[in-house]
Formats: C-alpha cells, structure tokens, sequence
C-alpha cells in the first residue's frame, strides 16, 4: 500500500498529549519540531490504510483546539521504508486489556486498502465542483455523443463516453449518502443536475436542427432497458467506488465507458427533439436506470470497504 505523510499542527500547549498520541507510533516513523513559541510541528509518516485512524483520533482529541491542522500528502518513495508493524497491527488479536489498542484494530481493519475518508471527500469534491472546465466537459462530451449516435459511430460514442462528466458528481452523491455529508450532497445534487440540464438542452437542439433517425443502431440501443443494462449499472457503479477508495483514477477509463450516464441522456435529447417522444421516455428510463443502480452499488461498495462517518452523530 502506498504511504502518506500527515503534518501535524498543534499549539505548543499541547505538547504531551501530542507525545503521548504518537508514542505507539513505530521508532523513527514520527518526529515533531517547533514552529515558533506557539506552535509545534509534527511529522508522521503512516501507510494508507492506517492514515484515517491516526486522523480520527488526532481530530477527537484536538478538533475542538484553535490552530489545529492535519495536512496529508502523498509519498513517493521513503528511504529507509516504513518500520515493521508490531505483532498486533500484523493481524494477532491486541491486548484485550488494552481498549483504546483493540478499538484502534478495528478501525485499521475497517480502513484497509483503501485511502482515508477525507482524502475520498477531498477527492470527489474536486470533481463536483460547478467550474467553467466542468460546463466545457459536459458540452463536449454532448456533442460528441449525439454525433456518434447520429452517425452510428461506435468509436466517437466510446469518446463521450471517455470524457465521463456526470460520472464524478455520482460518485460523490454515493459517498455523500454514505457519510451522511449533507453539504457534499447538495453540492453533488446541483452538480448533477446542471450537467445533465446543459446536456439534454443542447441535445434537444441538435434534435431539432438535424435529421434524426432512431432507427438507427447507436440510438435504438438507447431505447430499452433489460436486466444486463441494471447489472453493468451496478457492476460499473461498484467499479468507480472501488478505483476512488484505492486512490487509483487510471482505473476510471474503464468505468467512464461501462457507466456510460451521457449516452442515454443525448439519445433522450435527440429523440425529443425530433418529435420521437415513444423512443426518448424509453432512453429517461434507461438514464434514470444507470444513474440509480450507480449510485446504489456505490454506496453499498462505500459501505462494504468500512467508509463511514468519523462518529455516530455526524
């Protein structure tokens, strides 16, 4: 698994409990230096998967504290490598004498092999935010698509569906439904459905400027719903929260093409255009399809990989 280095500030006043918290660390994996009078740095140099534990127990005992920051980033290489875990944190059950070591355990487990929670937040909030880039993404991507499916065009649809504009915005409403994150979620609700509005209002005009022909195979594809459409949706929606929780966007192509949300929007846009109303409610069933079996297996898949909120009353 790959390493993070979290920076740790905290008010010089704190310094034993910072002392105490990091003294189960491994030697040589923290260290802490003054800022100034008032501030103290800390160091700590974590695997992924046991970075949002650190990070939990560092904010309950300090979030309340004015000036305190945690500060992830992510490390290449380190030269020595990280120290062993000790026998506890390679899987023998810990001392059951010891609460805070057996909670710590479980949340290690419940944080395996995959990144923290605020990294998946931080990750997905940059995906759904309301920016020019993302507006030129979602009209591109328009385009490209109703031009596929207008020409039959297999490998340009393919290209729309690379460019995968709604696909981060779903993603986030998962994880903000998971996390119960109401500010993510409304933020991924707004998102969304700007996208998908830009998206049907050019399509609908590209229905009613150009020869539309349903029946042709791009778009009378887009016109039914069977059961191997609601299990790509699900399998595509488990694929996308798998590749944010691992922290791995290259895996993403391939899930930008299986989700495939902007397709059947197009088509819908097309259809209507062009006076196909039959046809277009047949491709709102099919994009309303894919967006709810998305979003569902990613919440389950987010749920299955231990992300959850930092404590009950979040």
């Amino acid at each position: 698994m790959a390493l993070r280095a979290l920076q740790i500030i905290v008010p010089k006043r704190h310094d034993i409990e910072l002392a105490d918290l990091l003294s189960r660390r491994p030697q040589g994996s923290a260290w802490t230096v003054e800022v100034d009078d008032q501030r103290l740095l800390s160091g700590v140099l974590v695997d992924t998967d046991e970075a949002e534990v650190l990070v939990d127990k560092l904010t309950d005992r300090f979030g309340a504290v004015d000036g305190f920051r945690v500060i992830s980033v992510p490390v290449e290489a380190a030269v020595p490598g990280l120290p062993k875990r000790d026998k506890a944190d390679q899987g023998e059950a810990p001392d059951p004498s010891d609460p805070e070591a057996e909670q710590d355990e479980k949340r290690r487990k419940a944080a395996a092999h995959r990144v923290s929670r605020d990294e998946l937040i931080q990750d997905v909030q940059t995906d759904t935010s309301l920016s020019k880039h993302y507006f030129i993404m979602v009209v591109a991507s328009t385009l490209v698509a109703g031009i596929g499916m207008l020409k039959d065009n297999v490998a340009v649809v393919i290209g729309a569906m690379v460019i995968a504009p709604l696909l981060g915005p779903n993603i986030a409403l998962s994880l903000a439904t998971t996390l119960a994150h109401g500010k993510l979620f409304r933020q991924a609700m707004v998102t969304n459905v700007a996208g998908l509005s830009v998206g049907l209002a050019i399509s609908l005009a590209m229905g009613l400027i150009l020869t539309v022909d349903p029946s042709v195979g791009e778009l009378r594809a887009r016109t039914s719903v069977d059961l191997s459409d609601i299990l790509l949706a699900l399998a595509s929606g488990v694929a996308g929260a798998l590749a944010f929780t691992r922290g791995a966007p290259t895996a993403l192509v391939g899930v930008m093409v299986a989700v495939a949300l902007m397709p059947p929007l197009v088509a819908v846009g097309l259809l209507a255009g062009s006076g196909n109303f039959q046809d277009a409610s047949k491709a709102v069933l099919l994009l309303a399809t894919n967006v709810i079996c998305v979003n569902l297996a990613g919440v389950a898949t987010f749920l299955l990989r231990g992300v959850s909120p930092r404590s009950w009353w979040d």
